[in-house]
């Protein structure tokens, strides 16, 4: 029987977000039956990012990802959509913390921005 690796994921990306700024704030949002603990929503000044599990990867979904420049490449998700971009993170895949920090960072920096 396999460990399920996603709630490593999910803390080591929070730790990530929450170290990008002092102003980075979590709270959980949208409890429900199937995920009473809800789902895990950043904000500095504005709603920054959505962490959520499935059963193949750990998705975090930036609200105003489109908006956001991404030189290298991070974000591998919702890249049709309109205004949000994501970051699919599989039990396989290696993230490059630095990057996905300064990926943050450019979030708070538009939010600040308005």
């Amino acid at each position: 029987m396999s460990t399920d690796w996603r709630p490593e994921v999910v803390a080591h990306l929070t730790q990530l977000i929450l170290a990008a700024d002092a102003g980075v704030t979590v709270e959980s949002k949208w409890k429900k039956p199937s995920n009473p603990d809800g789902v895990p929503t950043f904000t500095c000044d504005g709603l920054l990012c959505t962490v959520e599990t499935y059963k193949d990867k750990v998705k975090v979904t930036f609200a105003k990802g489109a908006s956001l420049d991404d030189p290298t490449g991070i974000f591998n998700a919702s890249l049709d959509a309109g205004t949000r971009r994501a970051v699919d993170v599989k039990q396989a895949d290696s993230l490059d913390d630095a990057e996905f920090v300064a990926l943050i960072r450019r979030a708070i920096d538009l939010n600040r921005s308005k």
